[in-house]
């Protein structure tokens, strides 16, 4: 077995970093500057033709896409080790909310950020359509608030890579001053998610 892992500290990547400390996997790590633009030179686009971060290769084999990556870690190496459900209906929900989180709340994050923050040029952004992205957020965040009403953890009452796929992800919001401080069950989903060891050595 032969792994390699591309990322960037502060990024997407920081997902699947996350994932490969709770593993434990050996592998060699490959730090790319993005704002050099180390994404966009030809041997990296060999490798991944989305010229982005995280990008896995294992066995000599590419793999990009965040989601992509955790399916694959959590059924290649998660059931062993007890951070991934075996094949059922524990692990059609853990894909559930990996590709909920990837997919529908991603998409009006983005719209989010694009319309409100100063990393994107004023004449860009689009009050009107920040303040419904941001609503639309709101109403997503309920959804994962009370799907966490009893609940320790997302899937079968225990750590799994969902729980890294999505916690990961509210981390961010909170990184970029989103108020997360009225969805209590979130709150204290993440606190236990985010005091695990791994979480720290992912950058």
């Amino acid at each position: 077995m032969g792994l390699v892992f591309y990322y960037a500290p502060e990024s997407t990547a920081t997902v699947t970093h996350w994932a490969i400390e709770e593993l434990g996997l050996p592998l060699d790590k490959v730090k790319i500057d993005i704002r050099a633009g180390d994404q966009k030179k030809p041997e990296y686009l060999k490798l991944n033709p989305n010229g982005k971060v995280p990008l896995l290769v294992h066995d000599g084999r590419p793999i990009f896409e965040s989601l992509a990556i955790m399916i694959h870690l959590g059924e290649t190496f998660g059931v062993e080790k007890n951070l991934f459900p075996p094949p059922g209906l524990d692990r059609a929900e853990a894909i559930q909310w990996m590709a909920w989180l990837h997919v529908t709340v991603a998409d009006a994050f983005g719209r989010f950020q694009r319309n409100t923050s100063d990393r994107f040029p004023a004449e860009l952004r689009n009050e009107k359509a920040g303040l419904a992205a941001k609503a639309e957020l709101g109403e997503l965040l309920k959804i994962l608030d009370h799907a966490l009403v009893g609940k320790e953890y997302l899937v079968g009452g225990r750590f799994s890579l969902a729980d890294v796929h999505v916690a990961s992800w509210m981390t961010y919001f909170q990184y970029s001053s989103f108020d997360l401080s009225p969805y209590k069950n979130i709150g204290a989903w993440v606190a236990r998610c985010t005091a695990r060891p791994a979480f720290a050595k992912a950058p």
